[in-house]
């Protein structure tokens, strides 16, 4: 792939189809209580929409990630946006459940350009400034996550359970004219068949150190963040607080300051390197276990305590992810939509890892057992990256001291 010079016009249209595409997977949650009454389904089937979009994103990743070291990245971008917008559209216009579960499937299997856009933006620009691209990219995937859902509650609540998916579909399809057209045209760096394509994550997982630890931190750093998430609404609407669901929503509107952190630590990681970031943000991971254990207090204090350490949690997590990407990218210029595929999907396997872990110990310890599992969690990533970093740096020494000797 030719590097060229990327201009701010180009990557924040990037950044703006990152943040829609990622969107896709989550405004379904604000919707699913107007999706059971406009169909006149139980709430525990129409959440069904939810876990089939998730489901397909999973199977979209690891099917159509791939290939983005395959196909020149224009057209595959502007297919895949294209898919998701006729999924968007059937979606909208679904008569009955089973059809709108179908087409959730198709969007959450199209919907994978974020994870395309990320290894196509590194090549577009010079090792400099790839921190910072990718900080930008996160950022607007953030704001996607964000705002998803608090614009298809809004617009559902007034024009009903259709209107968000007809909206969104009217966005992408506009998104995939505009890539058509200015997006710059790129040679695939690899020849290798399908087949051969989706073997080689596992192979490249298996073989590159690098990419395993940096699996490993992002998937337990994510387990973390998700069983602080899952567990929030137990001890908001408990004894300790008495608060109702909404105020889950509005503490997660605290993670928005986390799209103005994640450029400022690309920047760190182009001009430091990803591996004193990482560290930096373990170490933040475990001063928000801390900070949140507070939270069991209840009251003012407690409230306080919450929404300083879900924010620094947010902040560690999301510039950790930047650091762990700048990582991978640099190890295999011509596979990094394989080598984000593996990392990508391990991140996510660790976040409903987390999830499942933190429900079971909020059951057993309550929440302190869960920031006491956050807490375990980081320091098991931590101790892996103590022994990558400072183990590497003494075998250095050793082989220059040998080589004198």
């Amino acid at each position: 792939m030719t590097t060229h010079a990327m201009s701010r016009r180009m990557l924040l249209i990037l950044a703006v189809t990152c943040g829609v595409a990622v969107g896709n997977i989550y405004f379904p949650q604000a919707i699913s209580p107007l999706v059971a009454s406009g169909l006149r389904v139980s709430p525990d089937s129409a959440a069904l929409v939810v876990t089939a979009t998730q489901i397909g994103y999973t199977a979209g990743m690891l099917l159509l990630v791939p290939l983005g070291d395959r196909l020149p990245h224009r057209p595959f971008l502007v297919t895949l946006l294209a898919l998701t917008g006729v999924g968007l559209l059937a979606a909208g216009c679904a008569p009955a459940l089973p059809f709108l579960v179908a087409a959730s499937v198709v969007i959450g299997v199209t919907t994978v350009a974020a994870q395309v856009i990320a290894p196509l933006a590194v090549g577009l620009v010079a090792e400099d400034r790839r921190g910072a691209v990718m900080g930008i990219l996160l950022s607007g995937s953030i704001g996607g996550m964000l705002l998803a859902r608090t614009f298809s509650g809004a617009l559902g609540e007034w024009l009903g359970w259709r209107a968000p998916y007809l909206v969104a579909a009217v966005v992408v399809l506009l998104l995939a004219t505009v890539l058509a057209r200015t997006l710059p045209a790129t040679i695939a760096p690899s020849r290798q068949p399908y087949p051969a394509l989706l073997a080689e994550s596992l192979r490249l997982l298996r073989t590159e150190p690098d990419l395993r630890r940096s699996c490993l931190y992002q998937a337990t750093v994510f387990a973390g963040f998700s069983a602080v998430w899952t567990c929030l609404a137990f001890l908001l609407t408990g004894p300790a607080y008495g608060l109702g669901a909404q105020a889950v929503g509005m503490l997660a509107l605290v993670g928005a300051a986390t799209m103005l952190c994640t450029p400022y630590a690309g920047r760190l990681v182009d001009r430091w390197g990803p591996d004193p970031v990482n560290l930096v943000c373990l170490l933040g991971i475990l001063v928000s276990a801390a900070v949140l254990t507070a939270g069991a207090l209840g009251g003012v204090l407690g409230l306080t305590a919450l929404i300083l350490g879900t924010l620094l949690l947010d902040v560690a997590m999301q510039s950790g992810m930047v650091a762990n990407q700048a990582r991978v990218f640099a190890l295999h210029p011509e596979a990094r939509s394989r080598l984000n595929t593996a990392y990508m999907t391990c991140a996510y396997l660790g976040g409903s890892a987390g999830s499942w872990l933190g429900v079971r110990t909020y059951g057993q310890a309550g929440w302190r057992g869960v920031c006491a599992l956050v807490a375990l969690l980081a320091v098991l990533a931590l101790t892996r990256h103590l022994v990558a970093t400072y183990g590497c740096r003494n075998r250095l020494v050793s082989r220059r001291f040998h080589g004198r000797a």
